[in-house]
């Protein structure tokens, strides 16, 4: 790729579309500072300004991060790249030779305000569910879900012993988009109960939020117990 300067627009553009192809190939992973607008200048023999621009774009669009007096990196938040290797805690318990089972705790539905606004829904219900999940009978995942009954009408209906709520939602309509934020959280009681933790054990907590069809889908707070589970993945 050798864009020009007498085609600004398709300059920008290819190097916005080098860029993405760069990090969803794993050569920038997550947190990788990219290479600096200065050697993006002389690698394409564009103006500053055009890959400036390509630059700003992409941060806006949360693919980069810059910040001020270190450079440009590659968002920690990537899931428009990585979406498809979000598997069901089932699938993942699964790949590591184990055995999955759950049990459901809650399917109900709520007018709960919070989990209306979370959902960008002006009036209930939504659905919630809540479910333990086991790695061979060792709870190893607690998940509290709610869900928009627009996009999955027959959410309550399922069997949530033979099926994960993660592996119905993707089958009745895929994700577009994402955002989470994981956090190291002490538990509360009742967390503490279900995931068979001791006092003082803290846990690691992914709040998570997706879109489907332009909507948002779900919006889920997984608790998993921190000497019994890590966070991993590859792009």
């Amino acid at each position: 790729m050798h864009p020009t300067n007498n085609k600004p627009v398709h300059a920008y553009a290819q190097i916005k579309n080098y860029v993405r192809k760069q990090i969803e190939s794993g050569v920038w992973p997550n947190g990788s500072l990219i290479p600096s607008e200065h050697d993006l200048v002389k690698q394409f023999s564009v103006s500053r300004m055009t890959v400036h621009r390509a630059l700003r774009e992409l941060t806006a669009e949360q693919v980069l991060t810059r910040i001020q007096g270190a450079g440009t990196f590659v968002s920690a938040q990537k899931y428009q790249s990585t979406l498809i290797e979000i598997k069901s805690i089932a699938e993942e318990i699964k790949n590591r030779g184990d055995v999955h089972s759950s049990e459901v705790l809650i399917l109900e539905c709520t007018d709960d305000s919070k989990a209306l606004a979370a959902l960008g829904l002006p009036a209930g219900p939504a659905f919630h569910s809540r479910i333990v999940h086991y790695e061979n009978e060792v709870p190893i995942q607690l998940e509290d879900r709610y869900v928009n009954p627009k996009l999955y009408p027959h959410y309550l209906e399922q069997n949530f012993t033979l099926i994960t709520p993660n592996e119905y939602m993707t089958r009745e309509a895929p994700l577009q988009r994402a955002e989470y934020v994981i956090t190291a959280t002490m538990p509360d009681a009742t967390v503490r109960h279900r995931l068979r933790m001791d006092i003082g054990t803290p846990c690691l907590v992914l709040h998570r939020r997706t879109w489907a069809h332009n909507q948002v889908a779900t919006d889920v707070t997984l608790w998993h117990p921190g000497t019994r589970y890590q966070f991993s993945g590859s792009v």
